[in-house]
């Protein structure tokens, strides 16, 4: 993790982010000795963001199916 300046990071503000983005964190520290973290925030997605499953199906097909599958007469224990 690099410590940059103040002055250094407000020189080499893309070099910081870049360095920011690649290894997890950078700190810049004032004058007074205060410290401060840049962080790459996790990029907000859905877990129900999935790529799609190509089948070769039209919707009719697919829909007609899911009906067939829903007329099935169900064991009952």
């Amino acid at each position: 993790m690099k410590t940059y300046t103040y002055t250094e990071a407000r020189q080499r503000l893309a070099q910081l982010l870049d360095e920011a983005s690649n290894g997890g964190e950078v700190r810049i520290r004032r004058r007074d000795g205060t410290e401060f973290s840049v962080r790459p925030l996790a990029p907000k997605s859905s877990p129900l963001d999935v790529p799609g499953v190509e089948t070769g199906w039209t919707a009719d097909e697919i829909v007609a199916e899911i009906r067939a599958w829903r007329e099935r007469p169900t064991l009952q224990a």
